[in-house]
């Protein structure tokens, strides 16, 4: 089979990853073998092609995948969830311990065994891969396969952090960045939460991604400096930046949340943290949280609801062979929606 595979970490400019031949993986016990038809291009595999983010190399990419079972139990005694031809999804949880007391919480994203798709076992920038059935999802069939590869990264993290804020209805909610996850959490706000306004910001020469703000239902639109008509009841970082942390929690009203929805920030804006002050940005009962990865539930729950909405996903598809020109404009903030990989037949 094809994949493209990260060797050793270094700037995403000097295309790291690069296009091999390997054998098919045969699933080990309780493992489904799946057919790659399309894969996500997300934020994380930056962090880990430039080393803020560990992966085990070297290491197949990719962990919003879409693809159909070839096989549900050959190699893999115990497999009986899914059978071969279903369409199935599977998201940056690849596996955790089950055991732990995170685990038996539902918190299995902060179990101490947690293992990433495409970071801690192979992903799915490849024709081929496999995954425990118990962490693969059925995809609903009103989604095509590009369309549903950004719903099970950027849209289950959005969801989560959605949730997470607890915005009620009829609040202000702000948005930090418009890429992937921030396009699919509006559309679930705007579902969920009819009467809340929701602005967005993003970098100042982002228009493109402003109109599409605008025309998913946002009710303004600004650059991260732009001071908003209204306070925000609460709001979620999607940047890689620190800046936008510190202007966000600048513009929360009272009480307000801020969630970030990153795995890792540049150090090369480190120096924005210094801005945080006390009195103007953290008292009067202002939170902030984080979201590290997501739980099966989150999958499970979001999914459906994606397809209920439903769910819009703007998606760039790219070939398998220009995973590398993906990321590039991804990291360049040129990647409107969210960028797929399209397989190989």
């Amino acid at each position: 089979m094809k994949a493209m595979v990260l060797e050793k970490i270094g700037p995403i400019e000097e295309n790291p990853l690069r296009m091999v031949e390997l054998q098919v993986p045969k699933p080990a016990a309780g493992q489904i073998l799946v057919k790659v038809s399309a894969c996500g291009v997300c934020h994380t595999e930056l962090d880990e092609i430039e080393g803020r983010l560990q992966a085990t190399l070297p290491i197949i990419l990719g962990h919003e995948i879409v693809g159909i079972v070839e096989s549900a139990a050959g190699g893999g005694p115990g497999a009986a969830r899914f059978k071969p031809g279903d369409r199935v999804g599977i998201a940056w949880i690849n596996s955790a311990c089950g055991k732990c007391g995170f685990c038996r919480a539902g918190n299995e994203n902060l179990c101490p065994e947690f293992k990433g798709t495409g970071c801690q076992a192979n992903g799915g920038y490849a024709q081929y891969t496999t995954v425990l059935e118990d962490f693969a999802y059925p995809i609903p069939q009103s989604f095509c396969d590009s369309a549903a590869a950004p719903l099970l990264c950027a849209g289950a993290i959005g969801y989560r952090a959605l949730r997470l804020t607890g915005l009620q209805d009829g609040q202000v909610l702000g948005l930090f960045g418009f890429g992937a996850s921030a396009h699919i959490v509006i559309q679930i706000a705007r579902h969920r939460y009819a009467n809340s306004r929701v602005f967005v910001f993003t970098r100042p020469n982002q228009k493109r991604h402003q109109e599409l703000a605008l025309k998913l239902g946002a009710a303004w639109v600004g650059a991260t400096d732009d001071v908003p008509p209204a306070k925000l009841n609460c709001a979620i970082d999607f940047t890689p930046a620190w800046s936008p942390v510190v202007r966000a929690m600048g513009y929360l009203e009272k009480g307000g949340r801020l969630v970030i929805n990153a795995i890792r920030k540049e150090q090369a804006d480190i120096d924005s943290l210094r801005q945080l002050d006390y009195s103007s940005h953290i008292w009067l009962e202002k939170e902030l949280k984080s979201v590290a990865n997501i739980t099966r539930a989150d999958a499970t729950e979001f999914l459906p609801l994606a397809a209920e909405i439903p769910i819009v996903p703007e998606v760039r598809e790219f070939s398998l062979e220009q995973a590398n020109d993906a990321l590039i404009l991804l990291k360049q903030g040129k990647m409107q929606g969210a960028g797929v990989l399209k397989m190989p037949a």
